[in-house]
């Protein structure tokens, strides 16, 4: 059954704000339009504040155009013939068939036989209801789009950025799985829980890919777009080193799991290379931080830590393989965390 109640709560301005271009909508038809209910005036301000004013412009032409089809259609039909409860009916296929041809969007697609049902229910009593019924829709779309527009338009950078630290974090916290794993032995069910939690990342990168979509939208036609825009693209940027850094990781974690002995932790060479995922996952996290916090267990002061490349000149005749292929990612996450190479 699915749940009544939303994972996180909308924040408190919009709901004002969402209260005030009702408000101001049916205040606004009914001293213009002289109507003592304009309901629908109120319905779009509803509907069309929305998270961004991209949002809003697109909801407020949504509801519009399905407005006017739909008082266009029971127009015509009541004309043609009558207003029967077969007629109704017959209205709401065709309104459906209609949306589906012309590929409106879902919420035009149900406005339509909507509109077209209440022209055809109260407006064969009501002389003017359909023209005054688009008239309030559009007041009441133009008021949401106004009220979203002038009122501290939202801007959802601050989920975007967190999602994309998030990540840098995640893959941050599994290169220092890597080491430990280097270092202690681990037994079979911690290597599958080690790749298990790196298959989580591709899933938190689309994660934050969307997030910074929705913040893109909510900067589109948004007066604030200007102050916000270098820091969008900084974190787009972030994200797409994080998506090379997502995949490489991930399939160091497979051939951990894979090709792991025990016996790692006695290598000398294992454990440099342990010395430097710490180090790259250090820089990582650096590299993810706006203002760089004390780590609790700093490796450097201020340079990166990953400052050159781990070389072994001689590989160890039994892990040579698993060595070779971690040596070979190492490189490549430590290009793409210093900025030399980002495919």
């Amino acid at each position: 059954m699915a749940s009544l109640r939303a994972s996180s709560r909308s924040p408190l301005l919009q709901v004002i704000k969402t209260s005030v271009a009702a408000i101001i909508a049916w205040l606004l038809c009914t001293v213009t339009l002289g109507q003592p209910l304009p309901i629908f005036a109120a319905i779009a301000a509803l509907l069309v504040v929305q998270p961004s004013v991209n949002q809003s412009l697109a909801k407020g032409i949504e509801r519009s155009v399905g407005v006017i089809f739909g008082v266009i259609l029971a127009y015509a039909a009541g004309i043609l013939f009558g207003h029967s409860s077969a007629i109704v009916l017959g209205i709401i296929v065709v309104s459906l068939l209609i949306a589906w041809a012309l590929r409106l969007s879902p919420g035009s697609a149900t406005q339509i036989p909507i509109s077209a049902m209440l022209v055809i229910a109260i407006g064969t009593n009501t002389p003017g209801y359909a023209v005054n019924r688009v008239i309030e829709t559009v007041i009441g779309a133009v008021v949401g789009l106004a009220i979203n527009t002038i009122i501290v338009p939202p801007v959802l950078l601050t989920p975007a950025h967190a999602a994309v630290v998030r990540l840098a974090e995640r893959v941050a916290d599994t290169l220092s799985a890597f080491a430990t794993a280097l270092r202690t032995p681990l037994t079979a069910p911690e290597l599958t829980s080690m790749l298990t939690a790196a298959r989580q990342l591709p899933g938190l990168r689309n994660s934050a890919k969307d997030a910074l979509v929705r913040a893109d939208e909510s900067l589109m036609l948004n007066p604030r777009r200007g102050r916000y825009r270098e820091r969008l693209e900084h974190d787009r940027d972030l994200l797409d080193s994080l998506g090379v850094l997502v995949t490489r990781v991930t399939g160091m974690a497979r051939a951990l799991h894979d090709n792991y002995d025990p016996r790692l932790t006695d290598d000398f060479f294992v454990a440099s290379i342990a010395l430097e995922l710490d180090r790259a996952a250090h820089d990582l996290r650096l590299l993810a931080r706006d203002e760089p916090t004390v780590n609790p267990m700093p490796l450097t002061a201020e340079l990166p830590a990953l400052t050159a490349p781990l070389v072994i000149a001689l590989p160890d005749p039994d892990n040579w393989i698993l060595v070779g292929s971690l040596l070979e990612d190492l490189r490549r996450v430590r290009e793409v965390i210093i900025g030399e190479d980002a495919g």
